[in-house]
């Protein structure tokens, strides 16, 4: 999510040394941002931390390990969301979450896992350089989401609380409804420009 070695202070945010994938977009987005339109609304959410968190839920030292470092329970139904204190983690399978931080922040829960998980046949490795969130809104929004995205998007089938690993056109995502109307998108960094531009270029003809 981020590139140490440029130092554009116009692409930066407070995160010293940090760059959004997105800055080739920048333009782009702020324009789209400028309509301000009730329809759709796309903007990224930065510099969230996100670890891979893998282990076995039967083990009661690896679910207490978790409990220690989040202050809460890993979620074990499928495709769903568990609140942790200062983050959440998505069930990504069985036996694999993305646990990732409701605020941007410096990566800490690497380091903290690896200190819990000691003895402990588990792993959490960051990866919020390889990622980054996105935040889709609006009134028009599951509209824009299914012309790329085949899940069933009604919230009678996908909604608070519930996660889901999907695509978007040809990008990969995880897609996790907020609340009415507005859905967060966990998109990989090499796919954060192509994502960007094609879901804005779905949303244009709704927007008033």
């Amino acid at each position: 999510m981020w590139n140490e070695n440029r130092n554009d202070s116009t692409t930066r945010s407070s995160h010293v040394g940090l760059e959004s994938p997105l800055v080739g977009v920048q333009d782009l987005l702020a324009a789209h941002q400028a309509l301000a339109s009730n329809a759709f609304r796309l903007r990224e959410r930065p510099f969230l931390e996100l670890v891979n968190v893998r282990g076995d839920v039967r083990d009661a030292a690896f679910m207490q390990a978790v409990q220690t470092v989040l202050g809460a329970s890993l979620p074990v139904k499928p495709n769903t969301v568990a609140q942790a204190h200062e983050c959440d983690a998505l069930w990504l399978g069985p036996d694999e979450w993305l646990i990732r931080s409701s605020e941007p922040r410096a990566p800490v829960l690497e380091a903290k896992f690896g200190a819990a998980f000691a003895g402990v046949f588990a792993s959490a490795v960051d990866i919020g350089s390889g990622y980054t969130v996105l935040e889709a809104s609006g009134q028009k929004v599951r509209e824009v989401i299914a012309r790329g995205c085949p899940l069933d998007l009604h919230p009678k089938m996908l909604t608070r609380g519930q996660c889901a690993q999907s695509h978007y056109f040809k990008a990969s995502i995880v897609l996790v409804p907020i609340a009415d109307d507005v859905y967060e998108i966990v998109v990989r960094r090499s796919f954060a420009d192509y994502f960007c531009r094609i879901m804005l270029d779905a949303g244009a003809p709704l927007i008033a």
